[in-house]
């Protein structure tokens, strides 16, 4: 590569030397580690057994390894002398899908979500691969410290699905009890081919709002309405009203979306029903506008409701949020920087602002450090060029039917977050 100074060839050759202690034999060992994950998934907040493995597998390593941070928050921190502290941050919550992939290790798991309803559990995510790729980063990391000084803290977080685990963890004294971060690094798998790299530079993905409403009205007979307050009707104007909130409220140079994805009503096709519910989400890309869709989506819940006669206030509560998680220039510059010398520049994709949301950015936000997130490919090359040529899209992440595959993503996981991790500690 031309230009290429003394202390970036120095650099390269130490970490071309780390990944050396990614044998064959310990991808075989985190692969394991990873099935094992895949087959036995957990909902937000109920990741105790995921984080008794991942404890167990960060105990052969020469680290501080602290669970119940944040309720089933892990942390291990790897001290190798003097020199910066690096955050590499891990999710590993699943979500209530039933998985159809038909994996040799598929899971058939269910558990009880936060209503008391048994529901199937599925890594249909990907967040058992970034915990995988964190344990053989930080296993990596823990075998080369003669390439690298400084601190390594780990983080494996609970509850991301539901945006809560990163406030969760600092609540519980994760700052005060851990050393504080000089830089927050983290990933997420894709369905781009294995090998490849997207990145973008300041806001990167969308804050995320979800409110719970309830809409009050009177039940009756379906063959009396005039006696009874429909709220299904109710309902049904609140949903058809929010969406132009987007289309009239919001300029075209910004973006948000208002998106009603539960509404439940009534039991029986002749009975009016006393209430129905809504489920709304919004996302959008700056507080200002973040601030705006929330009070307008409020302002048509009541305004709806009185139109309708309602004899009582909605209730509305916003359940959980994340803001917009933004990639720090500087920090970002020099992250991609020492990924493109490594992989090369052809391997790395700028990408523009993401819909999907992420509570990773609140730990730098914590404590005024710079977060670096990127999405690397999980699917095999071969196999998604052959998709795409046939003019299909690989399954997407949240599907039934999503899993990365298990190799290259993994080495290739892992080698992306050691590789950005080294860019920031200190080579020997």
């Amino acid at each position: 590569m031309p230009n290429r100074t003394d202390a970036q060839t120095c650099k390269e050759t130490y970490m071309r030397h780390a990944l050396t202690h990614w044998t064959a034999e310990l991808a075989e060992e985190t692969a394991e580690f990873y099935r094992d994950l895949h087959r036995h998934p957990e909902l937000s907040f109920q990741e105790h057994r995921t984080a008794r493995q991942v404890a167990q597998a960060l105990k052969r390593l020469d680290c501080e390894v602290t669970t119940g941070i944040g309720g089933t928050g892990v942390v291990a921190v790897l001290r190798n002398g003097d020199g910066p502290v690096v955050m590499l941050r891990a999710d590993m919550d699943a979500l209530p899908v039933e998985e159809a992939t038909g994996l040799s290790y598929a899971s058939t798991d269910k558990a009880t979500e936060p209503a008391g309803n048994e529901v199937p559990v599925m890594h249909a995510c990907g967040h058992d691969m970034h915990t995988a790729c964190l344990v053989g980063t930080l296993t990596v990391l823990s075998q080369a410290r003669e390439s690298w000084a400084g601190t390594v803290v780990g983080v494996f977080q609970p509850a991301e699905e539901v945006t809560g685990g990163a406030a969760a963890m600092i609540a519980d004294g994760l700052f005060e009890r851990f050393p504080v971060p000089e830089v927050v690094l983290a990933q997420h798998v894709s369905p781009a081919p294995a090998g490849t790299v997207g990145h973008g530079s300041g806001p990167f993905m969308a804050a995320s709002d979800s409110a719970q409403v309830t809409l009050f009205g009177r039940g009756g007979h379906g063959a009396s309405p005039q006696y009874a307050l429909d709220p299904v009707l109710m309902a049904a104007s609140v949903v058809v009203r929010l969406q132009g909130i987007v289309a009239r409220e919001i300029s075209m140079h910004e973006q948000a979306v208002v998106t009603v994805g539960r509404l439940q009503a009534g039991t029986k096709d002749n009975v009016i029903p006393d209430t129905a519910e809504l489920g709304i989400n919004i996302r959008t890309y700056s507080a200002q506008i973040r601030q705006k869709v929330r009070a307008a989506v409020e302002r048509v819940i009541r305004a709806e409701a009185a139109a309708a006669g309602a004899e009582r206030e909605p209730a509305i509560e916003w359940t959980h949020g994340a803001p917009v998680l933004v990639n720090d220039p500087e920090a970002t510059a020099r992250t991609v920087k020492g990924l493109e010398e490594h992989l090369g520049v052809e391997r790395l994709t700028p990408l523009p602002p993401m819909p999907a949301s992420e509570d990773a950015g609140v730990f730098g936000e914590a404590v005024g450090a710079p977060t670096v997130y990127w999405m690397w490919g999980g699917s095999d090359p071969e196999e998604f060029s052959a998709t795409m040529a046939e003019g299909r899209m690989p399954p997407l992440n949240h599907r039934p039917d999503y899993a990365p595959a298990l190799e290259p993503a993994l080495s290739t996981g892992v080698e992306i977050m050691t590789v950005a991790a080294l860019t920031w500690l200190t080579a020997r």
